[in-house]
C-alpha cells in the first residue's frame, strides 16, 4: 500500500507495473484476503498495528474489486485501466501537437517494437500503450526468473522503456503544472 500510493505520486509507469504485481499476487492467495494475510502481509511486522489494519483493508479492498470487477482469473482492475485510459489520453494529446520534438522522436523510435510485438503476440491489445505496459511486464517477470533476453528484445525494450518513461515524467509534470496546448514550451519536454 505504502509502496503503491508512493508510486502513484513519483512514477504513473512503474506505479502501474506494481499494481499488476499485486494483482498477480492477490490471484496467488485467490483473493482471500485471509490467505494474502497469513502467506504476505504477515512479512510486514515493522509496520504498526494501525500501519498493519490500513494495509489489510488496502489488500481486502483491492480483493473484493477484484471480485466484483470479474477479474479474479485474469484481466486489470478498473483503476489500472483508468491510469492507462490517462496515459492514452495525454499520450494523444502530445502526439498531436507540435510542441514535443523530443516525445515525437521517443514515441516513432518505439514504433518498430511496438508494432512488432503486437504482432508477434497474437494478443488484440486496445492500444499501443496497454501493449509496452505488457511487455514490461512480461520483461520484469522473466528478469526475477534470470531469463536472459534475445537481443532483438533488448533492443526493443530500450525503445519502449524510453518512450514510457517519457511519457510518465510528462504526466507528472502535467499533473504538477496542466500544460498550455495552445502554448507548450520547452520545459515540459522530458
Amino acid at each position: 500500500m505504502y509502496v503503491a500510493k508512493r508510486l502513484k505520486n513519483e512514477n504513473i509507469a512503474e506505479y502501474l507495473l506494481y499494481m499488476w504485481q499485486v494483482e498477480d499476487l492477490l490471484r496467488a492467495c485467490h483473493s482471500d484476503i485471509d490467505e494474502v494475510a497469513e502467506k504476505y502481509l504477515a512479512r510486514f511486522s515493522v509496520l504498526t498495528p494501525e500501519q498493519q489494519q490500513e494495509q489489510r483493508q488496502w489488500y481486502s479492498d483491492l480483493c473484493n474489486m477484484m471480485h466484483s470487477e470479474g477479474v479474479i482469473d485474469k484481466g486489470h482492475l478498473q483503476i489500472c485501466k483508468n491510469v492507462i485510459a490517462n496515459l492514452q489520453e495525454l499520450h494523444v494529446q502530445l502526439i498531436a501537437s507540435d510542441k514535443f520534438p523530443y516525445y515525437h522522436a521517443a514515441y516513432y523510435d518505439a514504433l518498430p517494437a511496438i508494432v512488432e510485438l503486437r504482432e508477434k503476440s497474437g494478443e488484440d491489445y486496445p492500444d499501443e500503450l496497454t501493449a509496452c505496459f505488457n511487455l514490461l511486464y512480461g520483461i520484469m517477470l522473466l528478469r526475477m526468473q534470470n531469463k536472459t533476453l534475445t537481443p532483438e528484445t533488448e533492443r526493443g525494450l530500450k525503445s519502449i522503456s524510453a518512450f514510457i518513461s517519457m511519457l510518465a515524467g510528462l504526466y507528472h509534470k502535467n499533473l504538477k503544472e496542466p500544460i498550455d496546448w495552445d502554448s507548450a514550451a520547452a520545459e515540459f519536454q522530458a
